[in-house]
């Protein structure tokens, strides 16, 4: 057996067998799969308890209104968590001065001057506690349409001609590909892939590539590394413990793809042990038949009925089985592995230069940026996938594993999936034999402050 592969063991055995890596691994997948099952069962939970909101009106002096000269009277309907009561002859100040005495959680106040304001009115709104966008959205859009209705009554408009002018554009996004198939859109579906992919290289990279960073400076500050220097050469210890957790890595990733998916498939199946199929479409099934109404010929949307959240979950395996998962799993692989090879021997050389971590933080900086950059153009990749913005940071080797990820899953010419794919391997062993180079000469070094200026003196060695 060579050395590296006894030190690619030595690492992996060591590592493997620690606490925080079997708990991590075990809680991870709960950690998953609760992302995918928690926003279905979330969405299911409706706040039932009832906002009593006194809704007080003032005249043009700011003066109470009588109930007889109330305009916005019964204007916002009542809603089965939202109570609206109408005051009479109350003035906002009383109320806000027995605010707590009170029975009511919110108090709306509506000048009736709002009713002649052109373009842009303005409402208070009063509360003890944190208010719900919900209750906001009614009572803006509630207001909304009743002033819109005044205007066009004072006009002599009936508000059934605005009705009758006003048409409503759904965008179905069909693939030219699959022509004349047309298949269900699944976008989102692949945004979602796609950020996950993303985040997830971003998290390896930085975690285990801390760990190489950390490893290799404990092994230098304890003289440990003397020993095995003396049997090994550096370029053999620095390959043999970068392999080994990069194998630690992938060990957790499958580890935490197969429990995620056990216990995702577990809870779909526990929480619908009788379902059977009925003619009623479900919540998120009309939305999404709601945002692709042209369904000629294309994939019925009805999902099986049953809870919201089965429903969503169904929606989520059957789009998930129409993307090219063997292409986007591959590509995780490899940009992965190679992504976390190429800024691990860069951790591995500031490990080496290094006497201890507070000194570590001045050579943290140029490889943290690349990575929270690719960061920020994986999320702007997903307005558009095909832009040149995309297409750069996904050539450039630096940050092409988290961009790449986040267009794969829209389909990647394969010239540029093939032209990001050598350019990162070129880079990773360019950057390899760099970091060899720092890192031959600064592991046996002791005491003396690295700068850039000294590395490259030890690169030209």
């Amino acid at each position: 057996m060579s050395k590296i592969s006894l030190i690619i063991g030595r690492e992996y055995l060591t590592r493997v067998r620690k606490k925080t890596f079997i708990i991590m691994t075990l809680i991870g997948p709960v950690l998953f799969a609760s992302l995918i099952v928690l926003p279905g069962w979330l969405a299911t939970v409706e706040d039932t308890s009832e906002l009593q909101i006194a809704v007080v009106e003032a005249g043009p002096d700011g003066q109470p209104v009588p109930s007889a000269e109330q305009k916005f009277r019964n204007v916002i309907p009542d809603r089965p968590n939202m109570k609206f009561v109408y005051l009479d002859n109350s003035a906002l100040t009383d109320i806000l001065k027995a605010f707590n005495a009170t029975q009511y959680d919110v108090v709306l106040y509506l000048p009736q001057s709002i009713m002649s304001a052109a373009n842009f009115a303005q409402v208070e709104l009063y509360y003890r506690k944190p208010i719900s966008v919900g209750l906001e959205s009614h009572i803006t859009q509630s207001l909304e349409k009743f002033l819109f209705n005044n205007k066009l009554a004072i006009k002599q408009i009936p508000p059934e001609v605005i009705q009758s002018l006003e048409t409503k554009v759904s965008l179905s996004r069909i693939n030219w590909k699959n022509w004349p198939n047309k298949e269900e859109d699944t976008t989102d579906m692949k945004r979602g892939v796609g950020y996950v992919s993303g985040f997830l290289i971003y998290m390896f990279i930085f975690m285990f590539g801390t760990q190489v960073m950390r490893g290799i400076l404990e092994e230098k500050t304890s003289r440990v590394v003397e020993v095995i220097i003396s049997s090994v050469s550096p370029f053999q210890l620095m390959m043999g413990k970068i392999v080994g957790i990069a194998l630690i890595g992938l060990t957790q990733f499958v580890a935490w793809l197969m429990l995620t998916y056990g216990i995702t498939f577990a809870t779909k199946t526990l929480m619908t042990p009788d379902q059977q199929p009925q003619t009623t479409i479900s919540a998120p099934a009309e939305m999404m038949n709601q945002s692709a109404p042209d369904a000629a010929g294309m994939q019925s949307q009805a999902a099986p009925s049953g809870s919201p959240l089965f429903s969503m979950m169904d929606i989520i395996f059957r789009q998930l089985g129409q993307m090219n998962l063997p292409l986007i799993i591959v590509s995780f692989l490899f940009y992965f592995i190679c992504g976390y090879l190429l800024y691990a021997s860069l951790f591995a050389a500031i490990g080496a230069a290094v006497d201890n971590e507070t000194d570590t933080q001045q050579f943290m900086l140029p490889i943290s940026i690349p990575l929270i950059l690719g960061l920020f153009v994986m999320i702007n990749s997903f307005l558009n996938p095909s832009g040149k913005l995309a297409v750069i940071f996904s050539m450039i080797p630096l940050t092409s594993p988290i961009v790449m990820m986040a267009r794969i899953p829209f389909g990647v010419p394969t010239v540029q999936l093939l032209a990001s794919a050598v350019l990162l391997v070129i880079t990773f062993l360019g950057t390899t034999w760099l970091a060899a180079k720092i890192y031959r000469t600064g592991i046996l070094m002791y005491g003396k402050k690295a700068s850039y200026g000294e590395l490259w003196k030890w690169i030209k060695y």
